[in-house]
């Protein structure tokens, strides 16, 4: 970035953080500004590190999606999710093992904190709870508000890690489509977005593994907005996918992404940081060829040889992406690492279990879903 760029990126962080402030006072002198509530997001670490994220939030009464609900309560829900009042510099304790913790909201009313545990967390179990408590804020507020947030510790026996994207890779979302796009994301909900065929029992299969021991990490990396975060949430729960950290985009204007996409930039920095995390534990990548999944993931195994066990790349069916897709993989192919541009996610499957990342009795059950979720969709 030049020094136009910078100073013209500035300028206009300068300006929403004005317009942001002035805003918040507004509301706050209406009475706008209650009641507050804390949304925490689940994350991962280490039993040395935890790395904690949330974020304070007007309450706009967002409640948890039913089957029969309307269209009309969709649309209403997700306005709500991106119409966010934030709470700026408000203080949060973060409790770990008795011990205290306090950080401050940002502008756009996120904390995130890398706890340093006095001593070493236990590794029996995989998820980590860290009570949360909102102390004091700018805006008033008579209850106690609390929430507890969730820390993925992989165990010491797991045999690998699985990063997988979301949006046409395990929902289906038409994200080459942009209006079939926008009708998938504002007009239904975690109950009627639909899954890929067979995908709840393929992740299940890669969680066991060959030892049996159901502890395989996984993480989502996605360019959703945290926004989205309780539907995609909900949405993996309703599927029995296995639940892992959902490292989602901040949407606001920042520096570091003005005036460039973020898409790449955004998946690259989080499975990287991921993989330096957990440095004794290599990967398996799964993503689609709608977006840049194979070039970040191309990018990813360059710069961390020996780390990618194999990447699994599902076919929206457009053919120059495809074409993209099987030029990258031909490249890796000499690596030694193999892409696979798969049509559905038997394919997945069959490859995981012929290199023994899965157990070959898995395979039934994964076609069976497979073909139960496809005379659904009849």
């Amino acid at each position: 970035m030049n020094n136009l760029k910078k100073a013209a990126a500035k300028a206009v962080l300068k300006t929403e953080e004005k317009v942001d402030l002035l805003t918040f006072q507004l509301k706050r002198k209406l009475n706008m500004m209650q009641p507050l509530q804390i949304v925490t997001y689940r994350s991962y670490g280490t039993e040395n590190r935890l790395y904690v994220k949330g974020r304070v939030l007007v309450d706009k009464g967002i409640k948890q999606s039913e089957a029969e609900d309307t269209v009309w309560e969709n649309l209403l829900n997700m306005y709500r999710r991106f119409e966010t009042d934030e709470v700026p510099n408000a203080r949060i304790q973060l409790v770990l093992n008795g011990h205290v913790n306090e950080i401050t909201t940002d502008v756009e009313g996120y904390f995130v904190l890398n706890l340093q545990p006095k001593t070493p967390i236990k590794a029996d179990d995989t998820w980590h709870p860290i009570d949360v408590k909102l102390i004091d804020a700018p805006v008033k507020f008579e209850e106690e508000i609390t929430e507890t947030a969730y820390v993925l510790v992989p165990p010491p026996d797991a045999e690998y890690g699985i990063i997988s994207d979301i949006d046409d890779t395990i929902v289906r979302t038409g994200a080459t489509n942009l209006l079939q796009t926008g009708k998938n994301v504002l007009l239904n909900n975690a109950h009627t977005r639909l899954p890929f065929h067979g995908v709840s029992q393929f992740y299940r299969s890669l969680r066991l593994g060959r030892n049996g021991k159901h502890n395989n990490p996984f993480f989502y990396v996605s360019s959703s907005p945290w926004n989205n975060y309780d539907l995609l949430y909900h949405f993996l729960e309703l599927n029995d996918i296995p639940q892992g950290p959902l490292l989602l985009r901040d949407m606001g204007i920042d520096e570091s992404k003005f005036l460039h996409s973020d898409h790449m930039s955004h998946k690259y920095k989080e499975i990287e940081n991921i993989l330096i995390t957990y440095p004794k534990l290599n990967f398996i990548l799964i993503g689609d060829s709608g977006q840049q999944d194979a070039p970040i993931y191309q990018k990813v195994v360059k710069n961390y040889p020996g780390r990618i066990m194999a990447i699994y790349i599902r076919d929206v069916n457009i053919q120059k992406r495809s074409e993209v897709v099987l030029g990258i993989a031909d490249e890796l192919k000499a690596g030694n690492v193999e892409m696979l541009l798969v049509k559905n996610t038997l394919q997945a499957a069959e490859h995981a279990a012929d290199k023994g990342f899965i157990f070959t009795e898995e395979l039934p059950h994964i076609e069976k879903e497979k073909n139960l979720d496809e005379q659904q969709d009849k």
